[in-house]
């Protein structure tokens, strides 16, 4: 059937819908379009306003990593519900909606933590003068996405590299800090919502910490599927694989690709919450390879057993380790873990460095502590 004819058969149908009712067919306009709520809009005194549509809902709040808690969302007229915050400390925070019991992001918002389940938005409260987080004029470094197949756990792996200003311009070799997520977040977490490599660009601009590399790998080398909380044995050997993902296949990766330092003094190890544990456990098993070891807001299950190697010879860990640096939060839930682990190493006489500092679980706090530790290694 040509063109022609199928333009012929077009006219008959409408002429035949025209005599039919005496009328021409209907028009049909298009559903007007509803501009979502300006959300979230921090005002100039850092108050913040949230909003989200949501006709059917019944209750609505909204929940972030400020102090405080959950926030009650009243409904309008528009039938958008709206909160104000604040005023909040100039930082980056992540929060999201509870609708009738469902979390969910904030849909006005582009900004998304990344995460192996996203459901955290970004809001980011600027600092005048800009904060050590903050993008400032500095030199700036690169950050690189390096893919490579784990040979130990037989797949498809990713990290995150960070390379200081100058890497490319020069034939040096630098040290290297191996920076851990937490979990529940993936190897783009540290630099996309820690802003790990702004963080060293600053440092290092400010002359306050070495030109070093930052490699984030993903903490998650076991990818059971499950739902709910994961179990010890999972915790257990998620650890287990990644220390052997990291030791055989990352490390040497990296430092066959890479003009970095191969001696234990130039390199550190540090991590948050799950990558705290971590750092702690791989770090104080391995004194020969790692110098620097750094734990924030950690959680290091059975201690005795997870450091055994370190506790049973006091004396050749302090020889080895340079830095032994662990911080957590007053109100973190994990306060108890890292007091037990303070004092287990008192007993032994194993030199450390252990922070109480005020705040709890979450990101404003982890992005000080690395702005505290990396001025402290190499």
């Amino acid at each position: 059937m040509n063109s022609r004819t199928l333009l012929s058969l077009a006219c008959l149908s409408s002429l035949f819908s025209l005599r039919a009712t005496g009328q021409p067919p209907p028009a049909t306009n298009p559903p007007a379009f509803t501009p979502p709520p300006n959300s979230p809009e921090v005002h100039a005194d850092r108050t913040v306003t949230f909003r989200v549509r949501a006709p059917k809902a019944s209750v609505v709040s909204v929940s972030g990593e400020w102090p405080g808690g959950a926030k009650t969302m009243t409904k309008g007229d528009d039938d958008i519900w709206s909160a104000s915050i604040g005023p909040l400390e100039p930082d980056v925070y992540g929060y999201s909606f509870s609708i009738d019991g469902f979390r969910t992001l904030d849909p006005a918002n582009p900004g998304v933590k990344p995460m192996r389940s996203p459901t955290t938005s970004v809001l980011e409260v600027p600092g005048n003068p800009p904060r050590i987080w903050e993008f400032q004029d500095v030199p700036h470094g690169e950050v690189r996405l390096q893919s490579y197949n784990s040979k130990s756990l037989g797949r498809l792996r990713h990290l995150r590299l960070y390379t200081p200003p100058g890497y490319d311009q020069n034939s040096r070799r630098y040290p290297v800090l191996y920076l851990f997520h937490g979990s529940g977040d993936n190897e783009a977490t540290w630099t996309a919502f820690g802003r790990a490599h702004w963080i060293l660009d600053n440092l290092i601009g400010q002359g306050k910490a070495k030109p070093m590399l930052i490699v984030m790998p993903d903490g998650h080398a076991t990818a059971p599927q499950f739902s709910g909380m994961p179990t010890a044995n999972m915790i257990s050997r998620n650890l287990s694989d990644f220390e052997r993902d990291l030791l055989e296949d990352a490390l040497p990766l990296v430092e066959a690709n890479y003009r970095v330092r191969k001696d234990a003094a130039g390199r550190a190890l540090a991590g948050l919450s799950m990558g705290g544990g971590q750092s702690l456990t791989i770090g104080l098993s391995h004194p020969e390879l790692f110098s620097w070891v750094g734990g924030f807001s950690s959680y290091v299950r059975n201690p005795e057993t997870a450091v055994a190697k370190a506790l049973a010879n006091p004396r050749a860990t302090n020889k080895k380790l340079k830095l032994l640096w662990i911080a957590c939060g007053k109100d973190d839930r994990l306060m108890e873990n890292a007091r037990q682990l303070d004092d287990l190493l008192k007993q032994k006489n194993i030199r450390h460095v252990f922070l109480e500092t005020e705040g709890n679980h979450s990101w404003p706090v982890w992005r000080r502590y690395l702005a505290d530790f990396a001025p402290l290694l190499f």
